[in-house]
C-alpha cells in the first residue's frame, strides 16, 4: 500500500510529494525546496518515518519543481527520471530563477527518461506514466490505479488547468490532454495537483469551469 505526503515549498508555493510503501522505500516527486529550512523539513520527515528514498521524479521541470534536484541528488544519490521533452526546460530553469529572482544551482547529474505507458514501481506497488503536454511539452502524470491517485503535475487543479503562456505551453494541447487521458480516469481518483489543495476526477469533470 502507497502513503502520500505533501509538503508546500518555496515562494511559489509548490506541491513537492514524497510516495512510499509499508516497507519504508519512498520515492520523491517535484522536490520544490528552495530554503535550506525546506530542505531539512523533508529531510527530517523522511529521516522521522524511516524512509530509504530509491528514486526520483520530475512531473516536469518550471523552475518551482525542481529547485531541489540537485539537493536530493547530492542527500540521497538519487538521479533524475523525468520526460526527454523537458531536458530542455530543466535546462532553462536557472534563467527562470534569474529573471524571478529566485536563482538556484541547477541538477546536472544523469538523465532516465520516462514515456507514456511505462510504469515506475516501488515494491509490490506501481505508478503508471501517463503523457500529458500542454502545460509543459514532456509533463508526466503517475496514477495508482489499485488504490485511485494520481500525481498529476500542473495539468489539472481544483477548478482549474495549468497555465499554457510559459515556453513549450499550449492551450488546446493541455486540454485535449486532459479530456483524453486524465477525464477518462473514474470519478474517485484523487487528483494531487502541483499547487493548491488536492481534488477527484469526478469534482472537475462536473465543476471545473476550464473545461
Amino acid at each position: 500500500m502507497l502513503h502520500v505526503k505533501a509538503f508546500m515549498f518555496n515562494p511559489v508555493q509548490e506541491n513537492t510529494y514524497i510516495v512510499y510503501n509499508e516497507q519504508g522505500k519512498a520515492i520523491i516527486i517535484d522536490p520544490g525546496c528552495y530554503f535550506s529550512a525546506e530542505q531539512e523539513t523533508l529531510k527530517n520527515f523522511i529521516k522521522d518515518t524511516k524512509l530509504q528514498p530509491v528514486q526520483l521524479l520530475n512531473t516536469h521541470c518550471h523552475l518551482d519543481h525542481v529547485f531541489g534536484n540537485k539537493w536530493v541528488n547530492n542527500e540521497f544519490g538519487l538521479e533524475l527520471h523525468l520526460h526527454a521533452d523537458e531536458q530542455a526546460v530543466l535546462e532553462k530553469a536557472p534563467f527562470s530563477g534569474e529573471r524571478w529572482g529566485l536563482p538556484f544551482d541547477n541538477y546536472k547529474g544523469p538523465l532516465h527518461f520516462l514515456t507514456e505507458g511505462d510504469t515506475v514501481k516501488l515494491g509490490n506497488d506501481a505508478l503508471k506514466v501517463i503523457l500529458t503536454p500542454g502545460h509543459s511539452p514532456g509533463s508526466l502524470c503517475f496514477y495508482c490505479e489499485e488504490q485511485r491517485f494520481l500525481i498529476g503535475g500542473d495539468v489539472l487543479f481544483y477548478e482549474s488547468i495549468g497555465r499554457t503562456d510559459l515556453p513549450g505551453g499550449d492551450h488546446n494541447t493541455l486540454l485535449e490532454s486532459i479530456h483524453k487521458k486524465i477525464l477518462v480516469l473514474p470519478d474517485e481518483v484523487i487528483v494531487y495537483s502541483g499547487h493548491g489543495m488536492k481534488t477527484t476526477i469526478g469534482h472537475e469533470r462536473h465543476h471545473n469551469p476550464f473545461l
